[in-house]
């Protein structure tokens, strides 16, 4: 595993924490991730971390420009309700509005386990069966503030890491006993620090999030929501935020609940499929369905695997698998859009 990695060259307890977090960002336990994604730490060293100026609205923003410069219609706040599939073959998606749309080939970047569970018919799926699907091992789940506040904090750089007083206990009741526990570590992210376009002159933007454990808790996040907050709050406004309270001028929370209801996430997981061994590389769920031609996947679930550069790779590797729009009798040109990135200090 990353942390036994780590503890076969380092002692010191706090270093080992320091050396070894790094599968949190992508959802999986130190205690129990391949020692491969050890390589995490190294990529950052070797090529930095990038930030996308304006923030990862810009990103999408980006492609939605390359979309429309390709006369891609782009449909918004239609939810699909199924993906039709027609002799083992994807022929398109039916909203939850009824409405059908034909098509040749289907890319979903949804969750793949929603997608299967959800929206491929059971009796479509010889290898992705809803027992299958039901037994990954998915990531934990995350709380997440958004917030903003009416003064600066000069002192508080692009990325903190706020580790709590357990550092095993805490992870063995998120994944394993899938309890909500009263203490807590904490990511904090101030884009202002390198963007400050992102909130108004004199004012800051951050977010904060903490690992908890998934739906299959039984957390009823409805209460729970801002008595968590609360204390977040107070933490940050003891430690690296004073006054937090006395600025705060806008707030929003993300919870579990929301990861399922609104981004359709199985089990309210923030990372989709857990990163552990046998379900990284090869044996994470593919590209390209075992069940249904020509339906295709991005995202976090499928490969290579979660967060924001493993989920656009997610995207490049469908370069190479999805057949060519001229296969169907379509004509593409490209003129190019995209958003400018800086690297972070």
């Amino acid at each position: 595993t990353v942390h036994s990695l780590v503890s076969k060259y380092i002692s010191h307890p706090k270093i080992r924490k320091v050396l070894s977090f790094h599968p949190l960002l992508v959802g999986g336990n130190p205690f129990s991730t391949t020692s491969i994604y050890t390589l995490i730490a190294h990529l950052e060293r070797k090529w930095g971390v990038w930030y996308a100026m304006g923030g990862t609205g810009s990103l999408v923003q980006g492609m939605a420009t390359l979309l429309a410069d390709l006369d891609v219609t782009q449909r918004y706040g239609a939810e699909v309700d199924q993906i039709l599939v027609e002799d083992e073959t994807a022929s398109g998606v039916r909203l939850d509005s009824g409405e059908t749309i034909p098509a040749d080939l289907v890319v979903s970047n949804a969750d793949v386990g929603w997608t299967y569970r959800h929206l491929v018919a059971p009796e479509h799926r010889d290898t992705w069966t809803d027992r299958k699907v039901e037994n990954m091992d998915y990531s934990m789940s995350l709380f997440v503030w958004y917030f903003g506040t009416d003064r600066t904090y000069e002192d508080v750089e692009h990325h903190s890491i706020l580790l709590g007083p357990r550092y095993k206990g805490l992870l063995d009741d998120i994944f394993d006993r899938k309890e909500l526990a009263d203490d807590f570590s904490l990511y904090l992210h101030r884009p202002t620090k390198t963007d400050p376009s992102m909130a108004p002159d004199g004012h800051d933007a951050f977010y904060v999030l903490s690992p908890v454990p998934h739906l299959e808790s039984g957390v009823d996040w409805r209460q729970q929501a801002e008595p968590y907050r609360q204390a977040v709050e107070d933490y940050l406004a003891d430690t690296v935020l004073p006054d937090l309270g006395e600025h705060l001028v806008t707030s929003r929370m993300l919870t579990p609940r929301e990861f399922k209801t609104d981004y359709k996430s199985l089990k309210g997981a923030a990372f989709s499929v857990e990163p552990k061994l046998t379900q990284s590389a090869w044996f994470r769920p593919h590209n390209q369905s075992e069940d249904v031609e020509h339906l295709y996947f991005a995202g976090a679930g499928t490969h290579p695997g979660a967060g924001l550069p493993g989920v656009l790779s997610s995207a490049r590797v469908l370069d190479t698998i999805v057949p060519a729009p001229e296969a169907f009798g379509v004509s593409v040109s490209q003129n190019g859009a995209g958003a400018r990135v800086e690297p972070v200090a």
